[in-house]
């Protein structure tokens, strides 16, 4: 009982700070550990992005959920990441090139494999089917006390926004949704609509921490309240020029710095989340630095994770 009491208080905190931007703990408090956002409602643990998925991820306790929508020929927002149906599914063609009748006899779990100790693969889902949710029956299987985090794939980005917008009015969902793209488009397809709140776009916040780590410039800190996302570790390619020609180097950056967090945290408390976060070290470097939350493949994994580190955290002095 009092676990799931404090489960309980956990989630209605975590939905508060993610709502309502609430400042981040003080320097001389122990850091926190960062929310676990379950990244296509965890694609590690089952196949992504299905309510098979959405339910794995509440059982493993991750305090958010991150769901990939795309739209239907016949304007439904549904889950589904892929550009090609293929890649998931034993279907083919994009998306919008069917009516959701059509979509939901795929089976959404067709291509979702398991690996055995001996290295064997099997396809546990053609015999169990699932099918390719709509955005409507996520948000009713996700309780109103878990935020859920939007990526949008496709384009063009106006009848999406618009699509998406029509379902969270009917579901009251806009204070629980943060909408995210790689393509900075939807910056401008969603201010159409006053309640969206959003990521800042991923070419800011690439920018600014490029000058950060670069040419050690902080260039237009965000407002207080806003949310940034980039990967934690970015593999990356080095171009140095010189008067006879160019080199380059394959590099993988950690971008994610005391300077990067001091940066986007000048003008008052902006929240991050670390993108491809799976793993113990990785996760409390995250929580020793001060991010906000993580994306995780599997919150089976991070919650066995989160469970093994003791609090309060000990932190190196110079890894916040």
């Amino acid at each position: 009982m009092v676990a799931r009491a404090f489960a309980l208080f956990r989630c209605i905190a975590l939905a508060a700070l993610f709502a309502s931007g609430v400042a981040h703990a003080f320097a001389d408090e122990p850091p926190a550990l960062p929310m676990i956002v379950a990244h296509r409602a965890g694609t590690a643990d089952f196949p992504e992005n299905t309510l098979l998925a959405i339910a794995g991820a509440l059982e493993h306790r991750a305090d958010a959920i991150w769901l990939s929508v795309q739209l239907t020929r016949d304007g439904v927002p549904v889950l589904y990441r892929p550009a090609d149906l293929s890649a998931n599914t034993d279907g083919k063609g994009a998306v919008e090139n069917l009516g959701l009748t059509a979509l939901q006899r795929l089976n959404a779990g067709w291509n979702f494999a398991r690996v055995d100790a001996m290295g064997a693969r099997t396809y546990p889902y053609r015999a169990h089917p699932l099918r390719i949710p709509t955005l409507e029956d996520a948000l009713s299987a996700i309780p109103a006390s878990v935020p859920v985090m939007l990526d949008m794939k496709a384009l063009p980005a106006e009848p999406q926004a618009a699509a998406v917008a029509r379902v969270l009015d009917r579901a009251n969902a806009w204070q629980r949704v943060l909408i995210y793209s790689t393509d900075a488009v939807y910056q401008s397809a969603f201010a159409a609509y006053p309640r969206a709140r959003l990521f800042e776009s991923r070419d800011a916040t690439r920018g600014r921490l490029a000058g950060v780590a670069l040419a050690h410039t902080c260039a237009e800190p965000p407002q207080p309240g806003t949310w940034a996302a980039f990967e934690w570790k970015r593999q990356m390619e080095l171009v140095e020029t010189f008067t006879l020609g160019e080199a380059r180097s394959p590099v993988i950056a950690q971008l994610w710095t005391p300077q990067a967090l001091a940066c986007f945290r000048a003008r008052g408390e902006a929240h991050v989340l670390a993108i491809g976060i799976d793993n113990a070290e990785d996760y409390r470097a995250a929580a020793c630095l001060g991010i906000d939350a993580v994306l995780a493949d599997s919150p089976r994994t991070m919650q066995a994770i989160r469970s093994s580190i003791a609090m309060p955290l000990q932190c190196r002095a110079n890894a916040r």
